[in-house]
């Protein structure tokens, strides 16, 4: 009997899309897998229409599973309960995720049940009946050099994974990315990085975790931090004199 290719449901919330610095570690992750099999779909959030989620539990008292509020998560959240892989991608927004992506997450509660249980001392939601256990994965970029920045993002995940269980399936983190186009279309020595990140989505799908060194050399350091700051408020500065001149 053929195995089923696995199901992969990204989301871009980066309000660039495909031309921000998120989706230069996003598209060769999504190509990975699809390379290795995996039948792969990526939405851009700013292309849909998700509303806030209203905190009226309709979804799970009153319609258990079907949200009340007739959006693009009507027909989102069956694709979610199918899923093997969940892909959230976004930039680090105040040290968080994109409005946009708060959205969907917030949204994701008919995913769960209302009843709770307590596993090792702390209370969490039991999973829905019939969804299926999946993988969520986090992908970013931030513009400032630290991965320290990326702490309160990936704690954030890492606790959604828990509640209701799912499986934690890494993080692909880009410190100071700005700078990354900038290199690759230079023919700077960058290369690696997004052929880890392709190789991240083949490992996924193959073996079911992506290993440490590939995340590591994802996360690589471009640039000193000194001259990466001082570029950074150079490009500031000259954006900032082209517009003062034009106004």
């Amino acid at each position: 009997m053929k195995k089923p290719r696995p199901k992969v449901l990204a989301f871009n919330s980066s309000p660039h899309k495909g031309k921000g610095n998120t989706a230069l570690i996003l598209d060769p992750f999504l190509e990975g897998m699809r390379e290795a099999g995996a039948e792969v779909e990526l939405f851009y959030n700013d292309e849909l229409k998700v509303k806030p989620c209203r905190g009226c539990f309709n979804c799970w008292i009153k319609t258990p599973g079907d949200c009340s509020q007739k959006d693009d998560m009507t027909w989102l959240l069956p694709r979610m309960r199918e899923a093997d892989v969940v892909v959230c991608a976004t930039p680090v927004y105040s040290y968080g995720m994109t409005g946009q992506m708060k959205n969907l997450v917030d949204r994701m509660i008919p995913i769960a049940d209302p009843f709770m249980e307590v596993v090792g001392g702390r209370s969490r939601h039991i999973s829905g009946a019939g969804d299926k256990h999946h993988k969520i994965v986090l992908v970013s970029s931030c513009g400032l050099w630290n991965m320290d920045n990326f702490d309160p993002l990936v704690a954030h995940v890492k606790k959604m994974c828990q509640d209701p269980p799912v499986e934690y399936g890494g993080a692909l983190l880009r410190p100071h990315g700005m700078v990354l186009r900038t290199m690759l279309d230079m023919g700077a020595p960058v290369n690696d990085i997004i052929e880890a990140a392709n190789d991240a989505g083949r490992q996924l799908i193959e073996t079911g975790r992506i290993s440490q060194v590939t995340q590591d050399v994802i996360s690589r350091e471009l640039l000193p931090i000194e001259l990466y700051v001082r570029m950074a408020n150079e490009q500031f500065r000259h954006v900032m004199a082209k517009r003062k001149v034009k106004n």
